[in-house]
């Protein structure tokens, strides 16, 4: 299944415009999609997540209109925003369970393995009755890409996920963002360019709304991958 972005437009009331004419094709796996902060990449994820409706502009998911469909597109999407809240005191796997149910998964058996599974994968199994508000910043992404991944979700869109996590917990998040993308498209949103380098074979650059680059990734060696960075940023927007 291919995700294709077509000539997609936002400029906000206050005059910012946040998308300038994107064009985009991205097969499965992991995809980078690599900006500094306030490039316009939050927005493209929201308008993909059927959060926010652009000027302009088409997006497809396989044979389903994004713009138009997108009840559709909800029943295979999983989505892990930049913040996303919880209900306080409630555990792990409550809380995975009542999302679940909003998902549709309705037989209770079913979804309790689910569930159970789930938290298995993303290594929380034994803290699953513990409150959430009592987890770390990486506990918490990754309770944010277990309940992203209900439903089985052939579109996974990630948005700054290790933003804050210490060395330990973001090696612990590429290992789960790479099996994923093993078998599904797996859109990594970031401004941190070594989470790209890591995980993404194909990527693109956007900088104020516009694609500067799109295609494989490229290797800037170490230490200096963000001035190499920035420096390939101005280079393709000259």
């Amino acid at each position: 299944m291919e995700l294709r972005v077509e000539a997609l437009s936002k400029t906000y009331e206050n005059g910012v415009k946040a998308l300038d004419n994107v064009t985009l094709s991205i097969q499965p796996g992991m995809y980078g999609l690599l900006g500094p902060n306030g490039a316009g990449k939050s927005t493209l994820m929201r308008i993909r997540a059927t959060l926010l409706e652009p000027d302009s502009g088409q997006a497809f998911l396989g044979e389903i209109d994004m713009l138009r469909q997108k009840i559709e597109v909800r029943r295979v999407l999983g989505y892990l925003p930049q913040e996303f809240g919880v209900y306080p005191r409630t555990s792990a796997q409550q809380m995975l369970e009542h999302l679940a149910v909003l998902k549709g998964l309705s037989n209770r058996r079913e979804r309790k393995e689910t569930v159970e599974s789930l938290l298995q994968f993303v290594n929380l199994y034994p803290c699953r009755r513990k409150s959430l508000t009592s987890f770390s910043g990486g506990m918490r992404q990754r309770f944010g890409i277990a309940q992203a991944l209900l439903g089985r979700p052939q579109l996974l869109i990630v948005d700054e996920p290790t933003a804050g996590l210490d060395p330990g917990e973001r090696n612990r998040f590429y290992n789960l963002l790479s099996e994923i993308g093993e078998q599904v498209i797996v859109i990594l949103s970031t401004h941190i360019v070594q989470d790209v380098m890591q995980l993404c074979a194909n990527m693109s650059i956007i900088h104020e709304g516009k694609v500067l680059y799109a295609g494989d990734g490229f290797e800037p060696t170490p230490p200096d991958l963000e001035d190499v960075f920035f420096s390939r940023i101005l280079q393709l927007g000259s």
